[in-house]
């Protein structure tokens, strides 16, 4: 956030597909910028459009630290817009009948297969009819208050403040963890009953060679402990694949997808730290060996006799 409360219309804001009454008009606008409760006060406006039959998603910007790109401010491009038409820093572009030059380009992409153009801000308002997506302002005093205050004497606004935001991609990742904490917890339980299926079939199968080995003296707890060395070995193998697969996929995603997402710069040692290595694998291995307790104590509670008469 470029300050302390953003601003939207009531309907939800303006962005791809929303219609013309989602946006901050310029009464509006003209009000919020005579709050006393606010200063610092910037505009951002979104649209779309289209350029020789290729839709466009246009951004007007009033801070370019929200965008990485290869230029200076001014008029930036998407990747997709250079490799379709040739654009390079110094053509000209044409945005609804009038002409910018391109000042910078970018890998950024929406995603849907549209063209991406980052425009200042004073120049995107009036291509889309002086309208404004959101405003941004620091507040003075509590943001809080000043949230409210602006709620009440503004008509058909929205306001947000960081801790908003904040609360909204706390809810937004809880959700998430907890989809992908069910699917975990699915696979762990599946992994588990696996190791405990395989252990109860390698005791069965190997009945007459544990009958041998507590004949020649072998006592219950040393048949115990290498079963349960067997599985404890079963998971870490396990862990150790996993751990490979995973730094294989992760590596193919941030050379693939890396620019997309901004991310291009994120090394795997990041995405696969020490700490996340050692939990996988001793977490592995701690369930193996608990899934193979019970395959454990019965190969260590086999009668001798019986188990060598085993076939």
């Amino acid at each position: 956030m470029m300050g302390d409360i953003s601003i939207y219309n009531s309907s939800g804001g303006a962005y791809m597909g929303s219609t013309m009454d989602s946006y901050l008009d310029q009464k509006t606008v003209s009000q919020i910028k005579n709050m006393s409760q606010l200063y610092d006060i910037k505009e951002e406006t979104t649209f779309t459009t289209e350029m020789n039959r290729t839709p466009l998603y246009v951004i007007g910007l009033s801070n370019w630290d929200q965008v990485k790109f290869n230029g200076t401010p001014g008029v930036v491009i998407d990747q997709s817009l250079v490799d379709k038409f040739g654009y390079k820093i110094g053509s000209t572009i044409t945005i609804k009948e009038k002409d910018f030059t391109v000042t910078g380009i970018t890998k950024e992409t929406t995603g849907m297969g549209m063209g991406i153009i980052f425009l200042d801000v004073d120049k995107a308002v009036p291509l889309n009819d002086n309208k404004v997506t959101s405003i941004s302002a620091s507040a003075r005093g509590d943001p809080e208050t000043v949230k409210k205050e602006v709620e009440s004497q503004v008509s058909g606004v929205t306001a947000m403040t960081q801790s908003d935001f904040t609360k909204q991609i706390d809810d937004m990742m809880n959700g998430i963890m907890l989809f992908i904490g069910a699917i975990a917890s699915i696979g762990l339980i599946v992994g588990v009953i696996s190791i405990v299926n395989i252990m109860l079939v390698n005791v069965t199968e190997r009945t007459r060679e544990i009958g041998v080995l507590k004949a020649i003296g072998f006592t219950n707890r040393e048949v115990l402990g290498s079963i349960l060395m067997e599985a404890g070995l079963l998971g870490f193998i396990g862990a150790m694949v996993g751990l490979i697969l995973a730094a294989i996929l992760l590596q193919l995603g941030i050379i693939l997808f890396g620019a997309q997402l901004g991310m291009e710069d994120v090394s795997l040692a990041y995405m696969l730290p020490a700490w996340l290595v050692l939990a996988v694998v001793g977490g592995a291995t701690l369930l193996s060996v608990l899934a193979g307790l019970y395959p454990a104590w019965r190969a260590s509670r086999l009668n001798v006799v019986e188990a060598l008469r085993y076939d």
